[in-house]
This record gives structure tokens, sequence and C-alpha cells, in this order.
């Protein structure tokens, strides 16, 4: 694979002073890309690994005002009676003109091509912060292994200039590109959300034979690497103690692994909107506290 500092990617995000992705305060970089389709995916954005158009209509300032989006090649930004516009997905091409053209913004594309260097250089603006937390990188997305070179590319550099690196994964990889990311990492935050490969599939787009072998294999070869299984708590998914005993009865055989769970949010709702995607999930509302406490009693060393 090419690793170099000029190899670039498609990143969404860059996210300074998080606490809660790995040890200490971090720098999270968000790429976009992703395998799975989950129905509760709080970032929306970073499923496509193009960069791609997002349209607030609030931030709309109308035809009276404006009208520049109109000059779209692709005659994808359509008018509206109250003198706004939509944009017709159908025949958008993510091209970006019309974006750059809006003065209030409400229309911004998301995702940029970085080099390994450029995002190194931003992460490494805080790296006093990380000296003193125990903090460093930490990858996301989307599944940041969905661009193997450029989040391993990634990970050695920022071994090698020093920083603790973090990978979060939901661990539909091949397991060379896996095994490779994890020899220049020190901790892993790896997804689990179900057992049954029938129900993964019908919830997220894809079966999990691949996701639970490579977690076996992970276990075995990487010892030393710091590991926490991550499970989101999705009414109607996992929601039961049939479900969550499961999962337990999987991790049993791996007592240095740490295990989270992590209740159903609707925080990224509007993202959808923004996207021009349909919310699946509009029914459901998150667990609330006493019954998040009941399932971890099932799972006693759960956090």
């Amino acid at each position: 694979m090419d690793t170099g500092q000029e190899t670039a990617g498609i990143i969404f995000n860059i996210q300074q002073f998080s606490v809660h992705d790995g040890p200490g305060i971090r720098t999270i970089v968000f790429l976009k890309g992703c395998p799975l389709r989950c129905r509760w995916c709080c970032n929306p954005e970073s499923q496509n690994p193009q960069p791609e158009l997002a349209f607030d209509p609030k931030k709309c300032i109308g035809m009276s005002e404006c009208g520049l989006c109109l000059r779209c090649g692709q005659n994808a930004v359509e008018t509206l009676e109250d003198g706004k516009v939509r944009i017709n997905r159908d025949v958008c091409t993510d091209c970006g003109t019309c974006a750059a053209d809006c003065p209030s913004k409400a229309l911004e594309m998301i995702g940029r091509q970085m080099t390994v260097e450029e995002a190194l250089s931003a992460a490494e603006k805080d790296h006093c912060f990380y000296s003193r937390s125990g903090g460093g990188l930490t990858l996301s997305g989307g599944e940041p292994l969905f661009q193997p070179d450029f989040a391993i590319g990634l990970l050695k550099g920022a071994k090698r200039i020093g920083m603790d690196t973090a990978i979060e994964t939901c661990g539909q990889v091949k397991w060379e590109i896996l095994e490779e990311a994890l020899r220049h990492v020190n901790t892993i935050m790896y997804d689990i959300k179900c057992i049954d490969s029938q129900k993964h599939k019908e919830f997220t787009g894809s079966s999990n034979p691949q996701i639970l072998e490579n977690f076996k294999a992970l276990c075995a070869a990487f010892p030393n690497v710091s590991k926490v299984v991550r499970t989101p708590i999705v009414p109607g998914f996992n929601d039961d103690p049939v479900e969550i005993e499961s999962i337990s009865r999987f991790l049993k055989p791996f007592p240095d692994v740490k295990h989270e769970f992590l209740p159903y949010h609707r925080f990224g709702e509007l993202k959808y909107e923004l996207m021009g995607m349909p919310y699946l999930l509009t029914d459901i509302r998150p667990p609330d506290a006493e019954h998040m406490t009941s399932l971890r009693r099932k799972v006693p060393d759960a956090l």
C-alpha cells in the first residue's frame, strides 16, 4: 500500500478537543465512506465516499435576493412558490458549482480532499494537549478503513511523530487491511451491534460474519492493543436481554475487552434532510435511563 505523506483521502470533519473517542484529549479525523447503511446512522453524510451537496433551506435567502444557484449546468436547482429553491437529487451530480456561488452557505459541499501531511499538520497543532492528557489522534467516519491507504498513512505518520493513535471501526473490512492498520494503533473501538447475521443485515445492509471473525483475529494477533467494543442500543433491534446476552457470550473469551453501551439518539436526524435522505427511524425514541440500566445489569462489566 502507498502510505506516503502525499497520499490523499476525502474527509468531512476534523474535530478537536474530543474526550470521548479514546484516552485523553484527542483530535478526530472523520473519513467519508462506509460499507454499512445502519438505519440509526447519526452521520449520514459519511456514507458516500465522495464529496456531496448538502442544502439547508432555512439559510436560503430566496430568488429575490440571490438566484445565483440557478446557473447550475445540470438544471438540478428548482424554484419553489415561496421564492426559495429545492435540489433535484435525481439530476444533481454533486459538482459543487452552486455551493461555491451560494452567499448564505445554504448550499455546502460535504467532504474535501486532504493529503496525509495536511491532516497530520492539522492534528499536530494540539500536540501540547495530547502530551499532558495522554491523548492523540483518532480516525473515525464513516468507516475509516474504507479509505485504507489514507487511513493507514495517517496512523503511520502519527506514530512516527509520537502521537497516540486510535481508530473507530465497524469491522466490515478485509482482514489484511485491518491487520496492517492495527500495527500502528494503540486503541481500537470496535462496533459489535448484534450476533444474529440475518438481523444484522436487515438493519445495517450487511451480514456480520466478517465482523465477528475479524474481532477474534485481532484479539489473537494484537494482545497489546487496547480494545473497546461498542454496542449501540437501538429499540426494536437489539435493546432486549436476549440480544445483549448473546453479545456478552461472544465476548466472554476476551476478558481484557471493555464493553460500552451507547444509547440510540436522534441528534443526526436533521442531517438527513440536509443530505436529501429519508430518516428511517421516525417512530423510534431513545431508550430511557432505566432501560439502559436494566440492560447493563445483564453485562456487569459493561460501561
